[in-house]
């Protein structure tokens, strides 16, 4: 089946909801007046239960079926980025520095959508829990929201998640078992020298030719270190050092992320960061320290539950609009931690032509909203059908 009837013939309510959704972009957990919105148009939904506090502003709330039968958990990410808006949009963020450019936006819409047919119809046994989570972007809400316990609270049995894509056929899907994502570690190098007058750096010991020695050397991590089948980014992004053209400064900062998806390679990309950082500090005579942060691990999905889910967005979208091994990629993504707790998949959806994730000018395209809540109503009655 194509999109839903039902979720079509309130699309135009859900391009209202996203639009304003847009105006509010807020971080981290502090998503406090997109929590009231989703909380509100839930209670107009007629949903059994709304759980408030989770993550600081998550909430979880309960769609109960026809009869006996497990909890299936649906999760929507609702925070934005500390960004800049350049889209000109009459709707366009109304906080200077902050935008919806990774369109959680809409994620936040389509499951709402769901929610309101879900509520409506009802045509499945068990329960839906229906997970709107904060923080995806910084603070891995998903992280906090599942060590407070929803899988257990909720007895979710497995859990779901859409992301748009831009470039990919609008209303397409694809996703690959196993390995999705890769895990992501961000590492930080502060170096200490001695600064002095430029034209004199026979009496320094100079922090900057220090940092470009330890940025070169990061790379042969991945040449030289790695087996090349092997997946690994080493990322150097950020070099700060200096104030003026004929000083030498005392100190450098380096900065930068690692991407896997083999915990061995994780091991050895912070044991070999951390020896090239003490052999260089040395080799240039300055003092050198490596912090190194791990973050999201991989996001994997189960094989069973995707191929599962890969069926439901065939009957929504056509099986050549569906592409069930697409591969994995170096992004990352906190619904890694979701995945851990409980067996599921994570899958994308067509954006269509538009700007990319995290810039300026993006904006979530409101056609796939329709399409996304599809996915996620069929989800449930297909996995809890009626008896």
């Amino acid at each position: 089946m194509p999109v839903v009837n039902r979720i079509a013939e309130f699309a135009s309510d859900m391009a209202q909801w996203r639009q304003h959704l847009h105006t509010i972009p807020e971080l981290g957990l502090d998503c406090h007046e997109t929590s009231a919105f989703v909380t509100e148009r839930l209670r107009e939904f007629g949903v059994d239960e709304i759980h408030n506090g989770f993550a600081r502003t998550g909430l979880v709330a309960i769609i109960k079926g026809q009869g006996d039968g497990p909890t299936i958990g649906l999760r929507a990410d609702m925070d934005g980025l500390p960004i800049e808006e350049e889209t000109g949009l009459a709707y366009a963020s109304k906080t200077p520095g902050k935008m919806h450019a990774c369109g959680h936006d809409g994620h936040t819409t389509m499951l709402l959508g769901a929610a309101r047919y879900l509520a409506e119809t009802r045509k499945f046994s068990g329960r839906v829990a229906l997970i709107f989570q904060p923080a995806e972007e910084q603070g891995a809400g998903a992280e906090v929201m599942v060590d407070e316990g929803i899988m257990d609270t909720f007895d979710i049995s497995q859990v779901y998640a859409l992301h748009n894509a831009p470039g990919f056929e609008p209303g397409g899907f694809f996703t690959t078992p196993g390995p999705l994502m890769a895990a992501v570690d961000t590492f930080h190098v502060d170096i200490q020298g001695v600064g002095g007058h430029g034209a004199m750096p026979h009496e320094t010991r100079d922090p900057v030719m220090a940092a470009c020695g330890v940025a070169q050397a990061f790379q042969t991590i991945v040449s030289r270190n790695n087996y090349a089948l092997d997946d690994l980014v080493v990322s150097v992004t950020q070099i700060h050092t200096g104030t003026v053209d004929n000083v030498i400064p005392d100190t450098a900062y380096i900065n930068g992320t690692v991407r896997t998806f083999d915990p061995k390679v994780q091991d050895m990309v912070e044991q070999r960061m951390g020896e090239i950082v003490a052999g260089q500090a040395a080799s240039y005579g300055v003092e050198a320290t490596l912090r190194y942060e791990r973050g999201y691990p991989a996001t994997v999905n189960d094989p069973e539950k995707t191929g599962f889910a890969t069926e439901v967005a065939r009957d929504i979208a056509g099986d050549a609009r569906v592409v069930a091994e697409a591969g994995r990629e170096m992004g990352a993504e906190d619904f890694s931690y979701m995945l851990q707790a409980r067996p599921g998949a994570y899958l994308f959806v067509g954006q269509g032509n538009s700007a990319g994730l995290h810039h300026p000018k993006y904006n979530f395209n409101d056609e796939i909203a329709p399409v996304g809540a599809s996915f996620f109503a069929r989800i449930v009655e297909t996995a809890q059908p009626l008896a």
